[in-house]
């Protein structure tokens, strides 16, 4: 029998080992991005004027840090895998608690296959979409190309729940399980994981914006999935937390890196398989407001310009927005931050009553 204190120690374990592996290689990709040239270019035709205006000076920043966050997260996997498997016999007592390294493995098909096979596959798609951006004349991938390609992630997504687990009923707050059946749940994955993708690559904007509103929004979930006995998944997300606090690190204002969309679009990714499996799809909006109110932002100001022809913000994204009206870039994070973290815990609390 595996102890609670066990498998708490096994998730701060992780996190703890992610923050430390992530801190000691993103110096050398810093100096290699730096090195090749893999800077952020600014869009400069006139189609964004605000925008152009308010981030031009960080023109030629590196890019594709996210490289940081999910390498880091296939390190501590392999290192735990591989401890598991070439010393399972041996056991390493901490304060009192036996650590059989057999434990250690936190890769399991139940918990962990889907969302790191998804996290890897949505990585590698961005990091396509940022070298395009970086050496191409005509930058990197148009919104109708990145749709297709996540809406494939999406769609080998839904068909695993769907039809090989037989998911057919999601919990919604106040209700309970409501059954939608293998279509309807079908719909509501291919939803979830194409809405949370783009939702993190829009929060992308600000210096450490997205990665302290993933964080909130992962700690929330990997809270969730303890909560429910999902160890594997909850110790994951550690790493995946871990990965990301360092990467913070070195992308609070003046970022030395942007994540990009090798990190953006696999954090959003991820961060919706997660809801799924939690069965908390219905919290989710909860949990990561922030998020939500960065993509609606976006669809409400291209509404109303087709519609009204007028704009509802000076620029969209919302924070870009707020960036217009004279806010310091600092302040829009930090208040971000805490929003996030508020929203996040009502949506923990949410979480618990299903």
């Amino acid at each position: 029998m595996i102890s609670f204190g066990f498998e708490m120690g096994r998730v701060l374990g992780v996190l703890s080992l992610a923050f430390i592996v992530a801190m000691a290689i993103t110096p050398f990709l810093s100096r290699f991005l730096i090195s090749q040239n893999l800077g952020k270019r600014i869009r400069q035709d006139g189609s964004t004027p605000v925008f152009t205006k308010l981030h031009l000076h960080k023109a030629g920043t590196p890019t594709m840090g996210g490289v940081v966050i999910w390498g880091t997260v296939l390190l501590v996997v392999g290192l735990c895998t591989a401890l598991a498997h070439l010393f399972p016999d041996t056991v390493l007592s901490i304060s009192q608690i036996d650590v059989p390294f057999k434990d250690l493995n936190f890769l399991s098909r139940a918990e962990t296959y889907v969302p790191l096979g998804a996290l890897l596959a949505a990585a590698l798609v961005g990091l396509a979409d940022d070298f395009l951006d970086v050496f191409s004349t005509k930058g990197g991938f148009r919104v109708p190309s990145r749709l297709f390609f996540y809406s494939i992630i999406a769609l080998l997504i839904a068909w695993w729940f769907a039809f090989k687990l037989d998911f057919e009923s999601v919990a919604v707050p106040f209700i309970g399980d409501v059954f939608i059946g293998a279509i309807g749940y079908f719909i509501l994955v291919m939803f979830v994981i194409i809405a949370s993708s783009f939702s993190v690559n829009e929060a992308d904007g600000l210096d450490g914006l997205a990665s302290g509103v993933v964080a909130t929004t992962l700690i929330s979930l990997g809270v969730i999935a303890f909560v429910q006995d999902k160890f594997d998944l909850a110790v994951f997300i550690a790493a995946i937390t871990g990965g990301l606090l360092a990467f913070l690190w070195f992308n609070v204002p003046p970022a030395r890196f942007f994540m990009g969309d090798t990190g953006s679009m696999s954090l959003g990714v991820t961060i919706g398989i997660v809801a799924l499996i939690t069965n908390t799809a219905f919290v989710l909006p909860v949990i990561a407001f922030i998020l939500v109110m960065e993509s609606s932002s976006v669809i409400l100001q291209m509404v109303s310009k087709k519609v009204f022809k007028k704009k509802l913000f000076r620029s969209t994204p919302i924070h870009h927005h707020f960036q217009a009206l004279g806010w310091t870039e600092p302040n829009i994070v930090m208040r971000f931050w805490i929003v996030s973290a508020i929203t996040g815990g009502m949506g923990l609390i949410l979480a618990l009553t299903l």
